[in-house]
């Protein structure tokens, strides 16, 4: 046999290989992909879609985002946490979110008054934990430049109005408008005396990115999955489709908590 043909089967044989591995690693993708969805319809069932945490943690990429840099008045181990409400409330209501997260959204807008409420009336304080799930499932950058930009809100003590106004602008999951910058500004300016420079700049160059990555960090080792995750009084109460919450449950949630 001559050393051409032998070549010719040998590279024949390889390229059969590769588009093996290929089909295969299709294959393994849509399983992936499959169980996710099952996971994601149930936990969803109830209370719109869950952003659920990849399962495939292989092959993530280290990146640098410069120093960590907390915003002004996050609490709580490694300042990961952004507080709401007046310090004295008894009861505390712990929230972990990604403003890419439709559930989150519907959490949001659906209780925001009713909490609100209650942490005027010094019942209750918030306790926000932001992560950054949709842009690991999806791709995209949207979760971590609204969170950085919220974090920037939270340094010009206008957190909470910025907060929901993201909420209320959100774009669909698969939509990663929230990745530019441009947008997070445009919708500052809706926020009086936000639109500043020190906060396009803050935005701009992502100064708490860093920190956005180490809340996300944060949240992976706590033992809950998804957002959102709502706790009161040390208990998951948000998202069980089997007892679904409401504003009214959980005014009666609080002032049970604020008993104890």
């Amino acid at each position: 046999m001559s050393q051409k043909n032998s070549d010719g089967k040998r590279s024949a044989r390889e390229r059969l290989q590769e588009q093996r591995q290929r089909e295969e690693a299709r294959i393994r993708r849509r399983r992936t992909l499959i169980a996710a969805a099952v996971v994601v319809a149930v936990l969803g069932a109830g209370a719109g879609i869950a952003a659920i945490v990849a399962s495939t943690s292989g092959g993530k990429k280290k990146e640098t985002a410069g120093p960590l840099v907390a915003p002004q008045g996050a609490t709580g181990k490694d300042s990961v946490t952004i507080p709401v409400g007046k310090p004295a409330a008894k009861a505390t209501l712990t929230v972990y979110e990604d403003f890419r997260c439709p559930a989150c959204a519907q959490f949001e807008n659906g209780f925001r008054d009713t909490v609100n409420q209650l942490e005027q009336k010094g019942e209750v304080k918030a306790e926000y934990h932001i992560v950054t799930l949709i842009d690991s499932n999806l791709g995209g950058t949207g979760s971590l430049n609204a969170a950085n930009a919220a974090a920037c809100a939270q340094d010009a003590g206008k957190f909470s109005a910025y907060h929901d106004l993201l909420y209320k602008n959100q774009p669909p999951e698969t939509d990663d408008a929230f990745g530019k910058k441009a947008r997070l500004l445009e919708l500052a300016g809706q926020v009086p005396g936000l639109d500043t420079p020190a906060f396009r700049s803050c935005v701009d160059d992502g100064t708490h990115d860093s920190w956005v990555k180490k809340s996300h960090e944060a949240f992976g080792k706590t033992s809950y999955r998804a957002t959102p995750t709502v706790v009161l009084a040390g208990k998951s109460i948000y998202g069980d489709p089997a007892n679904p919450l409401t504003p009214d449950k959980l005014r009666k949630m609080v002032a049970e908590a604020t008993k104890g």
